[in-house]
């Protein structure tokens, strides 16, 4: 860390991906609880010329609170690596393979983590016909925060028909039944070994979409989630390994997907979030207040875990 009194920390918000009002969100709340913690903050919405201005601010770290492609996927990570300056979160090679979907699956089966199958295909044939049999779900493969994801129910009368904005390529996934359940990490870095957080069921009244996570009442969270011990444990010990796979660092957030009927063997990964939200309503903040950890205390540690890296 600098030896200013007040280290200058440069977050970055905005940006031109499809969650950019989800990322504004984040930034200001990170920005300001970072002030409350005695940081010089100042907070960069991202543009084309990022690198000019981060070399005006000469910040001591660099907050990434950027979320979805760009931000997200290993891009800014490169361009902050190549300049040299200390950054939040996980490095280029985790941030790329974290966003695309299917590489992270491959990396999860690598190590013997419960997916469910899943195939990639053109998004033309997706719309001409099922390719696989409902019910499934079809997303990007490299977006975030449930943007452009449709669920074709078992009873559709036929293809999704998606909307023209939609990558050419596109994930189709099974459709994993029962209740949501996510898991935060800390670590590893250089702040020590990575530890998980705890476990919160996601409570919503359908699809726990774009909506859900980020309108206020969109959804409930419950915190420590009502489960066997089994699967409590399994949680925890799941998201470590999905962080460590992906060679992340920082703070990870790991979602499932749990079928009750089914016990243990119900459990499956969805994703791992590189960059997890830190809104009011986000999930990471409120398992941190769970262990201990107030939210400028967790913006104050997510800093200086970066600025230990060089």
């Amino acid at each position: 860390m600098s030896s200013r009194a007040h280290p200058k920390v440069a977050v970055l918000l905005g940006g031109p991906s499809a969650e950019r009002e989800v990322s504004l969100s984040t930034g200001r709340e990170c920005a300001t609880a970072l002030r409350g913690q005695d940081y010089d903050v100042i907070e960069v919405d991202a543009a084309s010329d990022l690198a000019i201005r981060l070399s005006d601010i000469q910040p001591d770290v660099v907050f990434n609170a950027l979320h979805g492609r760009w931000g997200e996927d290993g891009c800014v990570q490169g361009l902050l690596e190549w300049m040299q300056l200390p950054y939040t979160h996980s490095g280029v090679l985790a941030s790329a393979l974290a966003m695309d979907k299917e590489r992270t699956k491959d990396a999860y089966r690598k190590v013997g983590l419960p997916v469910v199958p899943s195939v990639l295909a053109l998004s033309r044939h997706v719309r001409s016909g099922h390719v696989m049999d409902p019910p499934y779900v079809v997303k990007p493969y490299n977006e975030g925060s449930s943007v452009g994801v449709y669920l074709v129910d078992a009873d559709a009368n036929g293809p999704p028909q998606l909307a023209d904005d939609m990558p050419e390529l596109v994930m189709v996934e099974r459709f994993a039944p029962g209740r949501e359940l996510t898991t935060t990490v800390l670590g590893a870095g250089p702040m020590g070994e990575a530890r998980a957080l705890g476990v919160t069921d996601i409570l919503t009244d359908g699809w726990y979409d774009y909506d859900a996570k980020y309108v206020e009442g969109g959804s409930r969270h419950v915190i420590p989630a009502d489960v066997p011990p089994e699967v409590h444990a399994a949680c925890l010990d799941y998201a470590m390994r999905a962080h460590e796979v992906l060679g992340c660092r920082g703070v990870t957030r790991t979602d499932f997907r749990w079928d009750e009927a089914r016990g243990l063997d119900g459990l499956v990964l969805l994703e791992t979030n590189t960059q997890p939200g830190m809104t009011p309503t986000s999930l990471v903040p409120e398992q941190a207040e769970h262990a201990g950890m107030g939210f400028g205390a967790l913006c104050d540690w997510i800093v200086k875990d970066a600025s230990c890296l060089r």
